[in-house]
């Protein structure tokens, strides 16, 4: 044995590493995945695995699960990384499970070209191995559908707060079994684990950073110790995943909802993730008509006065700005009225009979006009009401595209509502 042959047993393994789960009984989290009678449970114990692809966000436990499914097969597992994985390493994986049971394990499995997905498609439709793909893409985006028809997509959620508790009591279990006793006071446990965002391998990165390297036995945590390792993290969020658009979908829904709270929790986490603030203003600008709109008119002009407000600003004064128009959009009643309306107008148009426009309303500026029929429009300002009976759409009914959504709010819908009735002695069409 020499230098080099002795080094890598020297190396310390990261705690995460060290936890890794021997079965599904070890693994804290996705209770449903790793319940008795569950689908994978039932695939172990029947020996047929087959394909699947583990879906979710990182340090979850998609590895974890897949080592301790590849344990109790009692299978050789092999583990790829779809960033360096060549054609020939997925083909030698496929010769060596023609011998001995295989397991393969590909990471990051959206991550494969073409080529590299198609010899995998015949291994997984081949049965030559039983094949786990771990992705934090969608897979019904990321990943070809040939590849997502031969598999069982199973979806991993972000562990909750006592599960990540519970690992981090689990991290402290086995530093205390190599000589470092961590005292923590509970607020403090219970911070690590929320500021992980369900993250496992970020939770006891951050205890080992804050427990290794005092030279004591006993090391206690401190407000001091959590603020310098929690100092430059950031806040879970992928800018081209789907947490992006979870984040943004939550944020729009809470506006939506007029939940004004929720929607500046959101809007924060848009923001300390740097998220670009005009695009913030443009969904705020599509809201503040699709669930404001006729209700208050004056949202809109709120969200765009906001959105030419960050493009002369930027952060961090933009945070205000951003945080006035979506408030405005929350705060306000709600109206879904016109894009509803223009919704069913659109649908109509595409698949309905092309209709004509009435002679009456056809442009008669020009010489020759009458002549063709184009006559017998009404003009309204000539009538003492502003408004003159007669048909604009032939065929299409009161009510068909455009209902009322006008509620007990005294909305420009409302007023509108009110008005119309009176002077028509007819009601608006209303949703509700």
């Amino acid at each position: 044995m020499d230098l080099f042959d002795a080094s890598p047993s020297r190396r310390r393994r990261p705690l995460a590493d060290l936890l890794r789960p021997e079965t599904l009984d070890d693994v804290i989290g996705q209770k449903a995945l790793v319940a008795p009678g569950s689908l994978l449970r039932r695939r172990i114990a029947a020996d047929a695995l087959g394909s699947l692809l583990l879906y979710g966000p990182p340090g979850i436990g998609k590895t974890s699960i897949a080592r301790a499914v590849g344990q109790m097969l009692g299978k050789e597992f092999r583990v790829l990384h779809a960033a360096g994985v060549r054609v020939s390493d997925i083909r030698k994986i496929a010769d060596e499970a023609r011998i001995r049971p295989v397991l393969m394990f590909v990471d990051e499995v959206h991550r494969l070209s073409s080529t590299q997905a198609d010899d995998l498609l015949t291994i997984c439709e081949e049965g030559t191995a039983d094949f786990i793909g771990a992705t934090t893409e969608n897979p019904y985006h990321a990943i070809p559908k040939a590849l997502i028809s031969r598999s069982q997509v199973l979806k991993l959620e972000p562990l909750a707060i006592e599960d990540m508790e519970e690992v981090l009591r689990r991290g402290m279990a086995r530093l205390a079994s190599d000589g470092i006793e961590v005292e923590i006071a509970p607020e403090h446990l219970r911070l690590i684990a929320g500021r992980s965002g369900g993250d496992a391998r970020k939770a006891l990165t951050a205890l080992e950073s804050l427990a290794v390297g005092h030279g004591e036995a006993r090391v206690r945590i401190t407000d001091a110790m959590i603020e310098e390792v929690y100092a430059a993290a950031p806040v879970s969020f992928d800018r081209s995943g789907d947490r992006h658009y979870d984040v943004t979908s939550a944020f729009v829904k809470s506006m939506r909802g007029s939940d004004p709270d929720a929607t500046l929790h959101w809007l924060a986490v848009l923001i300390h993730a740097g998220e670009d603030p005009r695009y913030i203003a443009r969904r705020i600008m599509i809201h503040a008509s699709e669930d404001v709109g006729l209700a208050d008119n004056t949202a809109l002009q709120t969200a765009v006065a906001a959105a030419q407000a960050v493009e002369m600003i930027g952060y961090p004064e933009a945070q205000i700005i951003l945080a006035h128009a979506a408030l405005h959009v929350a705060r306000a009643p709600k109206s879904g009225s016109a894009c509803r309306g223009i919704g069913a107008a659109l649908a109509h148009v595409r698949n309905a009979e092309d209709l004509a426009v009435p002679l009456h309303l056809r442009d008669a500026h020009y010489a020759g006009a009458a002549k063709l029929g184009h006559v017998g429009y009404r003009f309204p300002h000539d009538d003492p009401r502003g408004w003159v009976e007669q048909s604009y759409a032939t065929g299409v009914a009161p009510g068909q595209f455009y209902q009322s959504d006008a509620r007990q709010a005294a909305s420009f819908e409302k007023r509108a509502d009110e008005y119309w009735e009176r002077l028509t002695g007819r009601p608006v069409p209303r949703r509700f």
